[in-house]
């Protein structure tokens, strides 16, 4: 029978060795963990409150008993972007994402396969990135998931294109994820951040790879996945393909048409709308679409598929597409298993 595979979970150890040091008069930014007794917790920054959790970010039997309710057979487990330290140094970055991914293979080994670890890297170094990937790839990671810009650099930035190629010839697979959204008092109210903040994020990235040329840049190998539906892409998809038709003068960055790099790249179904996910299945293509739910988070969707395995318009076939099928593929997994 067809895995259900959902490519979009996050974790988070309880606890982790001291990450570093605050200098003279200034108060740490680097992220802690507040502790609160079994099952639950804060992740700090700093001295601000980040996000309460549960022991399901961190607890193997409490996330397989979550997807024994879900009916999902597989989850990809990828790191919390508060995580990722693309603001420290290289030597920094590299040493925190080494802590946090050797934690995530403690986290996901008792699970029996059925949790497969993405790995962080250290992005604003792309010798360093590559190094860490390799070294997790040798020890279990099963693929990458990147922020999508390193402060102002997108993801058309010469040194990430360098790593999206290496990622490309060892044929790991990347989840792209949204993080360190503008802030503003007009987006400081309601999430807001969260709301219009990451869909613009991913939408943005989406077109740094195609008018900055990256997917011209890159073999066709490259299997890269975008968080919560690709953001607002696949409504203003034709706006962008309008624009880059009417002024190519000032946004011809890319060697064909916008439209032309649809199946290069995969979305999650993170939407939580059936007609949302129509709308990506009518431009993206149904093989390009793969489930996510953004576990164990709140603003993730619970129970998991249940806007694919309820979507009317999905034949049969195309559901098990949804549902696993373009995931087993993406992940280099079996799409049937045994009973």
């Amino acid at each position: 029978m067809p895995q259900v595979i959902d490519v979009h979970t996050h974790y988070v150890p309880r606890g982790w060795p001291q990450l570093g040091e605050a200098g003279p008069g200034q108060e740490s930014t680097l992220p802690w963990l507040r502790v609160e007794n079994e099952r639950e917790a804060t992740i700090m920054v700093g001295s601000r409150e980040f996000r309460r959790i549960l022991a399901n970010c961190w607890d193997a039997g409490e996330r397989l008993r979550d997807m024994g309710e879900d009916r999902v057979d597989v989850q990809v487990v990828s790191p919390t972007p508060v995580f990722f330290s693309y603001d420290r140094t290289p030597a920094e970055a590299v040493r925190i994402a080494k802590v946090f991914n050797d934690l995530a293979l403690e986290i996901c080994e008792p699970a029996s396969g059925r949790l497969l670890p993405f790995c962080q890297v250290p992005l604003q170094d792309p010798d360093l990135a590559c190094e860490e990937l390799d070294r997790c790839l040798a020890a279990g990671h099963r693929g990458v998931e990147i922020g999508n810009h390193v402060g102002d650099r997108d993801l058309d930035d010469a040194g990430i294109v360098t790593f999206l190629q290496h990622c490309a010839a060892k044929g790991v697979p990347v989840f792209v994820h949204p993080w360190d959204m503008p802030s503003s008092p007009r987006l400081g109210r309601w999430m807001s951040q969260w709301l219009t903040g990451m869909p613009a994020e991913t939408h943005l990235s989406l077109l740094a790879m195609i008018l900055g040329g990256v997917f011209d840049q890159v073999p066709e190998t490259l299997k890269i996945c975008f968080a919560h539906g690709g953001g607002s892409f696949a409504f203003w998809l034709g706006r962008l393909e309008n624009a880059w038709h009417e002024r190519h003068d000032v946004i011809g960055g890319s060697a064909n048409p916008p439209s032309s790099y649809l199946g290069r790249f995969s979305v999650d179904s993170v939407v939580f709308d059936p007609s949302a996910l129509r709308l990506l299945v009518d431009v993206l293509g149904v093989e390009n679409i793969l489930l996510g739910s953004d576990y164990p988070y709140p603003l993730g969707e619970r129970p998991v598929g249940q806007v694919v395995r309820k979507a009317q318009f999905l034949s049969e076939t195309e559901r098990g597409l949804l549902l696993g099928g373009n995931a087993a593929r993406f992940l280099s997994l079996p799409e049937e298993v045994t009973t």
